[in-house]
């Protein structure tokens, strides 16, 4: 009975996490469900960053579509690697550190990944009110438009696979369809990026990398519905890079149109050429609609976050909770300032998936990897978790947080240290965790 329910087509996520995880999800379904993430409305106004990343030496053209190709790829590896064990324990991603760290020190890590979801989530419902404004004008009040997103994406959260499965069949479609509208009206009503050079390539590949592995802390959540690794993997790399240079490369040219000063100064502006093509309403609203599989990916992530701390909760009580909670947060507080903090949190989780890559596939640990409620507790992996995120403040001057951007120039003042333009953070932070596991594995080994 229980191996029926399991493999059942339409079977669900279970509520607790006590009950066995389905394996529903083929490669379609993965592979939509990341091309969907990779294409958002605001990752259009990314473009900017990718032309020009340093601010004062813009990329060709032809430079920044290899650096969001190639960003997108090591990025979604990334992401694809925090997936597979997702696959093969059946559990959540803040419940695969567990195994990590010890059921008790893998709440750190799961209280940050709540503050940023919730922050994230928030910040996904603010761009789909100011999307639809930007169609509808101001005749429908934002909160009326933040609202609704927040009750979509909270009935999103209740039937999650099922969700996954409708993005396969329609929106994905649609989704295409939109992207390839808009490129073939702007490339009619702009040229292409002339000029520039490939000196900047280094810090335009890192910055798509940033955008990618963002999703690390959530992979697994999805992932482990998949019926294979393979599918997880293909599905996240293939569908993930797909949509985001699709997004990125359309943004290159809506950033022309509306102006890179404009779209500096105020990231939504990129709407306007959009909304301004021929049916440009139609298809944009496409667009909007489709942003809450992101806010969708991040109400539910932090409820599966939130069952690492209470195992037996109702996934659908969470939901619920974190949906009202995120809608609030999303009226009452300046979500673009927020924007900034949460960087700061993000950068924790890089580090600690090159730990956790280590661990689990190199060392292999993997094949008794403990997610009970009784892992003991491993400290010593807490060393080079904290040494990656050292190296990723060490090579970014990045941060939107002034104390904290201050902070960090101390130290490399004190260093003697000063970053390079092909140095990347996100690879950097990843190598130096790694190879610190690794040191660690050859010690305990002696030992």
């Amino acid at each position: 009975m229980a191996s029926d329910v399991i493999h059942s087509k339409h079977a669900e996520a279970p509520l607790t996490l006590d009950q066995a995880a389905p394996k529903t999800l083929g490669m379609l379904d993965q592979g939509a469900f990341w091309a969907n993430l990779g294409v958002s409305l605001l990752g259009f106004s990314f473009a900017l960053f990718l032309i020009n990343p340093l601010g004062d030496r813009p990329l060709t053209f032809t430079a920044a579509l290899l650096a969001a190709l190639v960003g997108s790829l090591i990025g979604t590896a990334m992401v694809g690697l925090a997936a597979i064990p997702g696959v093969q324990t059946g559990q959540p991603a803040m419940v695969l550190l567990r195994g990590l760290f010890g059921a008790k020190l893998s709440y750190v890590p799961t209280v940050l990944n709540i503050i940023q979801m919730i922050g994230w989530g928030a910040f996904e419902l603010w761009v789909v009110a100011m999307g639809a404004q930007a169609i509808f004008g101001d005749s429908v009040p934002y909160a009326v438009w933040a609202i609704a997103a927040g009750v979509l994406t909270t009935a999103l959260t209740i039937y999650p696979l099922g969700a996954i499965r409708l993005l396969r069949r329609f929106v994905t479609v649609g989704v295409i369809i939109s992207v390839a509208w808009f490129a073939v009206v702007f490339l009619r009503e702009t040229p292409a990026q002339s000029g520039g050079s490939w000196d900047a390539f280094a810090a335009a590949v890192d910055f798509v990398v940033a955008l990618s592995v963002s999703w690390v802390p959530v992979a697994a959540d999805y992932a482990r519905h998949s019926r294979s690794s393979r599918a997880a993997f293909t599905g996240v790399v293939g569908g993930y890079t797909i949509g985001q240079v699709a997004c990125l490369a359309v943004g290159v040219y809506a950033v022309a149109l509306a102006g890179h000063d404009v779209v500096l100064n105020q990231p939504t502006a990129v709407f306007a050429p959009f909304v301004a093509a021929p049916l440009g309403a139609l298809f944009f609203g496409i667009l909007v609609l489709r942003e809450t599989d992101q806010s969708f990916a991040n109400v539910y992530s932090t409820a599966m976050s939130l069952q690492n701390l209470m195992p037996r909760v109702d996934r659908r009580v969470f939901s619920v909770a974190i949906g009202v909670l995120t809608t609030a947060v999303a009226l009452v507080v300046d979500v673009n300032s927020y924007g900034a903090f949460l960087s700061i949190i993000g950068a924790v989780f890089v580090p600690m998936l090159g730990v956790l890559a280590v661990d689990y596939f190199l060392l292999g640990r993997g094949r008794n990897w403990d997610t009970s409620e009784n892992a003991p507790s491993r400290p010593a992996m807490v060393i080079p978790w904290a040494l990656g995120f050292f190296t990723w403040w060490l090579l970014t001057t990045s941060s939107q947080v002034s104390w904290w951007a201050a902070i960090w120039d101390e130290v490399r003042s004190f260093l003697g240290f000063a970053p390079q333009p092909w140095m990347s953070a996100a690879l950097g932070a990843f190598l130096v965790s790694g190879l610190v596991t690794l040191g660690l594995g050859a010690v305990r080994r002696r030992r």
